[in-house]
């Protein structure tokens, strides 16, 4: 069945222009580009660099918001950047979008700078530093400050902006995909093949890489292998929220239609069917639907735009709350392996945090604190025990069995069910 589906698409593609834009896909592609618009319209807090990033490498533009998002990005965004340098937070992956926005915007690197007692230096040196004290932590600790998803990303804004990466830097991710490191847990991340599959692609294109460079041709291949072998059979790789950085990788590191073409149809189904409504999952699709990376930032030159997208306004509908109710049962496992157990009833429809927060407000001992990210809420302390990425751990979520693929903000309660939250290391 996959075979046909492959084989249906290179008809549908033998015109020679891409399958993804032709005129039957538009909808698709505007929707999608919609979406963000009016994310941003709704959105008050830090500004999202990945959002920003997807409308620039959008064929069809907006230019007024996208200015307005990227003057809230040199502000709101800057001042938070800012703040957690002074106080000598790893910032890399949140620097590193930042950088690729600015980029994908045409905005001259060069005039944005950040202040660490009393020196000032620009960005790309600031981010330059950000990744030598990550290369120092893989030596002394055999593992990044932050992560390798965010330490590729570092490669990839760097190498992107025209700036020659150390070829120390760039020889970790090319050790890390040899000892095959990238993992959330026991399972392999994918998003992080293929954010490292970008990064070692600039590398390689940029021809700056003179030391082991037999070793960074077998990382390239050993990656896009990774990302292959992922693909399930309705065609996303990894799942359905890894398979737009994985298309985009495939992309960058030019692999046939072959490879791609039926991961770009799943993507396609998926958002007729409304899986993608989290901004930060449509950011990393969106590229891909255009059959472009992020390594198309280097070639942006912002002239002759198409501006003529408009946000038309919509009529909300009051949604009646739904009267049935599901029975959940929510089991807690600290990192001691101590376990407690607790149920309830939520109304069908409601997202896991809102069924935490009627967890909480029936008083049984329940409580639990969140903190912000680009996907939305996560889970940092429940029943007052942490799981904090400085420490390597986090909250693992399943249902039935299953790890979810959402987060507590996006995951619906559709079925009565058991959830697991787990304080997991990594």
């Amino acid at each position: 069945m996959l075979f046909l589906v492959i084989i249906t698409l290179l008809l549908t593609c033998a015109s020679g222009s891409p399958c993804v834009t032709e005129e039957g896909n538009l909808p698709v592609l505007l929707s999608l580009n919609k979406d963000l618009l009016r994310y941003l319209d709704s959105h008050d807090g830090v500004p999202n660099p990945s959002v920003q990033l997807a409308l620039r490498l959008s064929n069809k533009h907006n230019l007024a918001k996208e200015t307005e998002h990227l003057n809230k990005m040199k502000n709101k965004l800057h001042d938070d950047i800012q703040s957690s340098l002074s106080n000598s937070q790893a910032v890399t992956g949140i620097m590193a979008l930042y950088t690729l926005a600015l980029k994908a915007s045409c905005y001259d690197l060069s005039t944005i700078t950040f202040t660490i007692s009393e020196k000032t230096d620009v960005l790309l040196t600031h981010l330059k530093k950000q990744m030598e004290q990550e290369k120092d932590n893989i030596a002394f600790s055999h593992r990044p400050l932050t992560n390798y998803y965010q330490y590729s990303l570092g490669v990839l804004a760097l190498c992107a902006s025209g700036v020659r990466v150390n070829n120390h830097v760039s020889n970790k991710l090319i050790k890390a995909t040899e000892d095959e490191l990238f993992k959330h847990g026991d399972s392999e991340s994918i998003d992080t093949y293929a954010m490292a599959g970008m990064a070692l692609q600039c590398v390689k294109d940029s021809a700056s890489h003179m030391h082991n460079v037999a070793e960074l041709f077998a990382a390239l291949t050993s990656i896009k292998q990774k990302l292959l072998d992922s693909r399930r059979t309705d065609g996303h790789l990894g799942n359905e929220f890894s398979t737009g950085l994985a298309v985009q990788a495939l992309l960058a590191m030019e692999s046939p239609l072959l490879d791609y073409a039926v991961s770009i149809e799943a993507i396609r189904t998926g958002v007729r069917a409304n899986v993608y409504h989290n901004p930060m999952a449509i950011s990393q699709i969106l590229p891909a639907l255009h059959q472009k990376s992020y390594l198309s930032v280097r070639n942006e030159d912002c002239l002759n735009e198409d501006n003529t997208l408009v946000l038309e306004s919509i009529d909300l509908e009051a949604v009646q709350p739904t009267k049935e109710k599901l029975n959940i049962q929510v089991e807690v496992v600290t990192f001691s392996g101590a376990k407690a157990l607790y149920s309830l009833d939520v109304p069908k429809g409601s997202t896991l945090l809102e069924a935490l927060e009627l967890l909480k407000g029936k008083n049984v001992g329940f409580t639990f604190d969140v903190e912000t990210s680009l996907w939305g809420p996560f889970l940092s302390r429940i029943n007052g025990e942490q799981a904090r990425q400085i420490d390597r751990r986090y909250w693992h979520l399943s249902s039935d069995d299953s790890a979810l693929n959402e987060g507590i903000g996006d995951f619906k309660i559709e079925h009565s069910q058991r959830i697991v939250i787990k304080n997991t290391g990594y």
